[in-house]
């Protein structure tokens, strides 16, 4: 695994989402988005949601640790499933709305690298909860990531651009906490 291409293509997608999309097009292997990028960053955003939980709730029994645990598991669940969910949809409007092949990998590629915000987000208010305000905000800088990408890595021409940004920008923003939501309600339902 190589950390210095994970945060040196973190800090792009903030800095410079274009020039990001361009190093990532270029590289060779499609499948490495997932295993050099999306699962490391879900790594590192359950570990600071694990390291928070501790901090906040104390590590004196054995109830803080379940509940370091139960949300850190919410964290990865949601974080997973939408990343998931996020690229067999937006293959879906790919294929309809674009009329381009399936290529289930590009959409993985293309949502894995959209959700940076997501997972930088993530740690932040994992390690600092109290900035859960700002992080809704700040989330919707995803809108341009997808618009950035959408040109770049999918070559996706003028007309359909906005249409692509609004739906795959929609699905990337909703999926994260409908399916924390979603985890959440059965973890009460359960216990």
């Amino acid at each position: 695994m190589d950390y210095k291409f994970l945060l040196h293509i973190a800090f792009l997608m903030i800095s410079n989402p274009a020039k990001a999309w361009e190093e990532i097009r270029l590289r060779p292997n499609i499948r490495e988005a997932s295993f050099e990028y999306v699962y490391p960053m879900i790594g590192f955003s359950a570990l600071a949601v694990f390291i928070g939980s501790i901090f906040e709730r104390g590590w004196g029994n054995a109830e803080d640790y379940q509940y370091a645990m139960m949300n850190c598991a919410a964290v990865v669940v949601s974080l997973f499933g939408a990343f998931f969910l996020s690229s067999y949809l937006i293959n879906m409007v790919r294929m309809r709305l674009l009329e381009q092949r399936d290529d289930i990998l590009l959409s993985q590629q293309f949502v894995g690298y959209c959700m940076t915000v997501t997972f930088l987000l993530q740690i932040l208010t994992g390690i600092l909860p109290n900035m859960g305000i700002i992080s809704i905000l700040l989330q919707f800088y995803v809108i341009y990531l997808v618009w950035e990408g959408s040109e770049k890595l999918l070559d996706v021409t003028e007309d359909k651009r906005t249409a692509l940004t609004i739906i795959a920008s929609v699905i990337l923003l909703v999926c994260p906490p409908m399916i924390r939501f979603v985890f959440d309600q059965l973890n009460i339902l359960l216990n």
